[in-house]
């Protein structure tokens, strides 16, 4: 017996001929579709910590569920005491079912979780279907545990699509159960 994660199923039964139907896309091959969704934490204190590094690599790994890696810097800025090669943000790129599953865990359990939550802006779009999404606390998550977290790290979140326009990627996000804020 296979697994397959809720959210497929539920973009394989649902959203597809729903997003056909609404646009009017001439083959099923053409519906947009959630390609990868990544997870990124820049961290501009690592600078004087290199254990800052250690502990948002681990807790992003323990969010997503995959290893994270550690982004280094591409150049030398004086100004920020900053040397190219240094360790400066961590993040991970998730796929498959990794992908549904975190999204999943996302809009069921983390996102309810935050304080004030009144729904998600739909400001973040850039223009060609992706989707950009800031969490200020990385505790929301139910995989981190508040008593051993050291420091609490904020978090982008992008998720890709294979969308042309804005519109279309609002229309996939919106079938899976995305919260955005009515006009």
């Amino acid at each position: 017996m296979s697994y397959t994660p809720r959210l497929k199923e539920k973009y394989r039964n649902d959203i597809k001929q729903t997003l056909q139907e609404r646009f009017n896309y001439k083959s099923v091959m053409s519906v947009p579709k959630l390609e990868k969704i990544v997870l990124s934490q820049g961290m501009g204190d690592a600078v004087a910590d290199k254990k800052l590094i250690d502990s948002a690599a681990a807790d992003l790994s323990r969010i997503a569920g995959q290893k994270a890696i550690t982004t280094i810097s591409k150049k030398d800025i004086s100004n920020f005491k900053l040397r190219k090669g240094m360790p400066i943000g961590t993040k991970v790129t998730l796929r498959g079912d990794r992908m549904y599953d975190f999204l999943d865990r996302l809009l069921a359990v983390a996102l309810p979780r935050t304080r004030d939550f009144r729904g998600i802006n739909p400001k973040g779009f850039d223009g060609r279907g992706n989707f950009n999404l800031g969490i200020k606390e990385h505790i929301i998550f139910p995989e981190i545990d508040i008593d051993k977290v050291n420091r609490i790290l904020g978090m982008d979140i992008t998720f890709v699509t294979s969308a042309n326009s804005d519109e279309e990627a609002k229309a996939l996000l919106d079938a899976f159960g995305f919260p955005f804020i009515k006009k």
